[in-house]
């Protein structure tokens, strides 16, 4: 059961930036569409991925078992820092789900949705991690 609630130390960073690409697509859609009841599927994912890693994530499953191992060679970087960015992705989640579901504030929700598409799109596009920096400091 401990090893179940465990996150990958190192991590492959292509399989870190296809779940970028998964939020980065989700987040858009939710954006897009107005569905906000999606922010539930990201607040999950993210949720998941910090309590397990990628284990009960299916983004985090695809990316590792499916996606990464096409990608070539395995880019190992610290977990950590990695933990911690999806800790943010968490945070920003459940306060997106609160304000748009809980209060119908909509335009919280959609504030907090640009900065996780712009932070999904820097990781999965630049291989720049926002968490990982706030981490560093």
């Amino acid at each position: 059961m401990m090893n179940l609630f465990s996150f990958p130390n190192p991590v492959n960073e292509k399989a870190a930036r296809v779940v970028a690409a998964g939020v980065f697509v989700l987040a858009i859609t939710t954006l897009a569409t107005g569905t906000y009841w999606m922010a539930l599927i990201l607040a999950y994912g993210f949720i998941a991925r910090v309590l397990t890693g990628p284990t009960l994530s299916p983004l985090g499953q695809m990316a590792t078992r499916l996606v990464a191992p096409h990608l070539g060679a395995p880019k190992l970087v610290p977990g950590p820092p990695k933990r911690f960015a999806q800790a943010v992705g968490a945070v920003l989640t459940v306060a997106l789900v609160a304000s748009a579901l809980g209060a119908h504030n909509y335009v919280l929700a959609n504030i907090l949705l640009l900065a996780l598409i712009a932070a999904s799109g820097l990781e999965s596009i630049f291989a720049f991690c926002v968490g990982c920096q706030l981490f560093a400091l």
